[in-house]
């Protein structure tokens, strides 16, 4: 089995294999081109995504600086906006929903080194998918660990760091996260009423 085939796998691989050293390569070309284009060169930057994502739906925006590991991991639905400076690891599938939005530097860790030493040092890494359901808002500076999912229409707050699920329709934030209360019908503002 290939190291992006154990990435795949959800298995132990080797973070410094020269296989997974070339894809990050390739990766970083494809966001550093992306990160040079202008707001008026959209076509350009939607070519680009559809390099470097698995998945790129209609509508995204995806604002400079972004960055990822491979890329190949990572699927985002239709509509979805991420504010400056995401981050995405995606050692493992990541997947955001349709309709979401992203406050600026976003942080998705989907990979845990090894906690014991002289297996971190050799490169023993290890990933678990993370998964954004639809019409979620992640606040600024919003962190998500590996492993999580947050259902549909989930609220989290500003500087909140997620190390386990978030059920839909809630609002929830903290370090770590957790659940405030659920998202409610007193809380419509009136807009578009």
């Amino acid at each position: 089995m290939t190291e992006w085939e154990k990435v795949q796998a959800g298995v132990v691989y080797d973070d410094f294999s020269r296989e997974l050293f070339d894809i990050r390569v390739e990766a970083k070309r494809l966001f550093r081109v992306y990160n040079a284009t202008g707001d008026d060169e959209a076509e350009l930057r939607r070519e680009l995504l559809e390099k470097l994502l698995a998945h790129v739906g209609e509508g995204v925006w995806i604002e400079p600086d972004f960055r990822c590991e491979y890329g190949r991991n990572i699927s985002i639905g239709d509509r979805t906006y991420l504010n400056f400076g995401a981050i995405i690891l995606d050692c493992a599938p990541v997947s955001i929903g349709s309709d979401v939005l992203v406050g600026p530097n976003l942080g998705i860790y989907a990979v845990n080194h090894s906690l014991v030493a002289e297996e971190r040092i050799a490169g023993a890494c290890i990933g678990a998918p993370v998964s954004i359901g639809d019409r979620c808002w992640l606040g600024g500076d919003v962190k998500v660990m590996a492993g999580v999912t947050i259902g549909d229409e989930a609220v989290i707050g500003a500087g909140s760091v997620v190390t386990r699920d978030v059920p839909a329709g809630v609002i929830a934030a903290g370090n770590p996260c957790r659940v405030i209360r659920e998202v409610r019908e007193s809380d419509l503002l009136g807009f578009g009423r």
